[in-house]
């Protein structure tokens, strides 16, 4: 059953028909329409439709001047449906008379589109033989700036027959779609160092589809800062999703702030770029407009960092360094600058449009000492934890120990100083002297014997003894260059052939033990009295001489110097004081030793030396006895011819460790008596100006 039909079952097998769409002509200006079989019957189960086009800029007027279809509740049966755009702009069915008498136009359509569909449908049965109808159109003109719903054109629509266009108040222009219009608000440059960019007609409503763009273009050392107070900002407020349609803008190279809108401004109330340039985009849509905004730029000044260079400082010293600012650099105590071919430590530097100081390659490094210097017989160590040359480095000088001790007084700790030197609190710049240490054998006497039918030596019992090949005698070592010996020795021998460090001095072992030194210069006593060739002598008074090294010597285990005297008076010897004597000089039946001999023997009075009747003369009176000479021997332990120049060395009063030269084997009346020795202390101070001098 359908809305009260009956349906036979011959009936139910009707076919239903289905039209393909029926066009008009294209865009034709108008058109007749016909149902099927019009004006006869129309077939059952038939659906067609029309497709009719007008040309643009035009409306369709669609009339009918018949109308008999099957009637129905909401035109359920037959009817002609007319759309456009998908919306249903007509429903017609049942039957229809004219409007007004005269006329023969029955149903009428007015739609202000160009196109349009019309469909026509029966169902499946037409029981009372309605004929359909028939329909014309007509393009008609369309008036869109009235029939429109939507706005066209943003502010003014102009009608003509077949279209329409936009035009603008004054100061607007139209965009390139035809029909916004917008206001030109866009290139404006703002150089000066301060001012105030408000949005169009601020404080009135700025215009509608806009996009405004602003630049700030500062000079390079300055940036762009803004302030923008809430007072002075409204902006349509952002929709529920939070979007904003109408919307501020900023962007300074890769910062971007916003985009902003609201009645309040949202963001910071100040603003500070990092660019000297700034884009301030302004955008609006058709929809709302408030008054806008308003924005006090100014420049900010480049700001440079507090310090040029580390370790350094800047005057005048301030807080913040800005663009254009000058200072004077100067390096902090014991830092310079090093340049290829010198070093300053202060220089003037400039703040940069670009943040960064002139000059900053310039570094504040250590003053460099360099290297301390070298110290014969010695070293240095570094006791800081800087281990370089460089400012507040310290250093300690250390000589070869045991063999060489610091001659000055004190730790011989140097610093790196400002100045680049290296200074001692003690000894300034000075370097410290390692000097020979003196005085103490490397192998200790552990027995007495005589030289006169003595007792061999050991070696390192006497390493300052210093053998003399010619002329045959000995001397003493005092120091690394320096080598005392009796005046007498030298007689007719200035430079002779000298050796150090042996106790053999037979043959080979000489030179395979023993050290050569090498003479530069002698220095005799100028007391010493020179006689001619072949005089007997009998004055040995100043007998001293001191010969200088052409280099020096190093001292080792068999090596070592002995001590000078004081001059206190506790160096003046006391009858009885016991000394040794070494020496490789003849021995009781008159050979010569190839090995050192040593003896241990007393200070005696000197009446014990003038009483021995020398050899070959009745008595000692033809011989000269000074206070020059020390008197010693006894107990047939004695030197002899061979011996002289050897020393007499005495324990030191205020060192019971070290060892001086109290004498120098000088002459005596006989061998295996006593001998006399030239009193060394009487000469101290000939023997240190000599060597200062040399």
């Amino acid at each position: 059953m359908f809305s009260g039909k009956k349906i036979s079952f011959f009936q139910m097998w009707y076919l239903i028909f289905f039209c393909h769409p029926v066009w008009a002509n294209a865009a034709s200006m108008y058109g007749e329409i016909l149902s099927p079989n019009y004006p006869q019957v129309y077939p059952n189960d038939l659906q067609q439709s029309w497709e009719i086009q007008v040309p643009p800029g035009y409306g369709i007027r669609l009339y009918f001047t018949h109308v008999d279809l099957e009637p129905s509740q909401n035109c359920e049966y037959d009817s002609v449906k007319i759309l456009s755009g998908g919306r249903v702009e007509g429903l017609v069915c049942g039957r229809k008379k004219a409007h007004a008498p005269g006329s023969s136009i029955v149903e009428e359509f007015y739609i202000p589109y160009n196109s349009l569909t019309m469909t026509f449908q029966s169902d499946f049965s037409n029981e009372e033989r309605f004929t359909g109808f028939a329909a014309y159109y007509v393009a008609v003109d369309l008036d869109e700036c009235a029939d429109f719903v939507e706005e066209l054109c943003s502010h003014y629509c102009n009608n003509y027959i077949g279209g329409y266009f936009c035009t603008c108040p004054p100061d607007y222009f139209l965009y390139e779609d035809k029909k916004t219009c917008g206001v030109n608000c866009s290139g404006n440059v703002f150089t000066e160092p301060s001012g105030v960019i408000a949005s169009p007609n601020y404080p009135n409503q700025y215009p509608e589809n806009s996009q405004c763009e602003y630049q700030v273009v500062l000079k390079p050392g300055y940036f762009v800062a803004l302030i923008i107070r809430n007072e002075d900002f409204d902006v349509e407020p952002a929709d529920s999703q939070g979007s904003c349609h109408d919307s501020l803008t900023l962007i300074s190279g890769k910062q971007r702030y916003g985009p902003y809108c609201g009645s309040k401004f949202p963001g910071p109330p100040e603003i500070k770029t990092r660019s000297n340039i700034l884009d301030i985009i302004f955008q609006t849509d058709n929809v709302v407009q408030h008054k806008g905004w308003k924005i006090r730029y100014y420049a900010e000044p480049i700001t440079c960092p507090l310090s040029v260079t580390p370790n350094s400082v800047l005057d005048p010293k301030k807080d913040r360094y800005i663009f254009m600012d000058s200072v004077k650099v100067t390096c902090v105590e014991g830092y310079e600058i090093v340049r290829q071919h010198d070093s300053i430590t202060t220089f003037h530097s400039s703040c940069q449009n670009n943040g960064e100081w002139t000059n900053s390659d310039f570094s504040c490094i250590p003053v460099n000492c360099g290297d301390p210097s070298p110290i014969d017989n010695g070293k240095y160590e570094y006791i800081s934890e800087l281990h370089e040359p460089l400012y507040k480095a310290t250093v300690q000088y250390f000589c070869k120990a045991p063999y060489y001790t610091l001659q000055n007084k004190g730790e011989a700790v140097y610093q790196c100083s400002a100045n680049g030197q290296w200074i001692s609190e003690e000894m300034g710049t000075e370097l410290p002297t390692c000097v020979a240490v003196c005085g103490i054998p490397s192998n200790p006497i552990r027995e007495t014997g005589r030289i006169f039918g003595g007792t061999r030596a050991e070696k390192g019992n006497f390493p300052w003894q210093v053998f003399f090949e010619h002329p045959r005698g000995a001397g003493v070592l005092i120091s690394e260059r320096w080598v005392m010996t009796a005046a007498h020795v030298l007689d007719g021998y200035d430079m002779p052939s000298m050796f150090v460090g042996t106790i053999n001095v037979g043959g080979g072992a000489l030179y395979r033990d023993g050290k050569r030194l090498v003479p530069e210069a002698s220095f005799i006593h100028p007391g010493w009295k020179r006689l001619p060739a072949g005089t007997q002598r009998t004055d040995f008074d100043n007998d001293i001489a001191l010969l200088k090294l052409k280099e020096p010597v190093e001292m080792g285990p068999n090596i070592s110097p002995l001590c000078l005297p004081g001059k206190l008076p506790e160096y003046e010897l006391q009858v009885g004081t016991l000394g040794y004597i070494a020496g490789w000089g003849l021995r009781e039946k008159g050979r010569l030793p190839i090995y050192l001999w040593k003896a241990q023997i007393p200070v005696v009075d000197m009446d014990k030396c003038r009483s021995v009747k020398p050899e070959g003369s009745a008595d000692s009176s033809a011989y000269r006895f000074t206070d020059n000479m020390i008197c010693a021997g006894g107990g047939d332990k004695d030197s002899c011819k061979g011996d002289s120049g050897g020393a007499y060395s005495i324990q030191d009063p205020f060192n019971n460790s070290l060892s001086y030269v109290a004498g120098l084997v000088s002459w005596g009346p006989r061998c295996g008596t006593f001998g006399l020795y030239t009193k060394v202390v009487h000469y101290v101070d000939w023997i240190t100006e000599t060597m200062n001098k040399h």
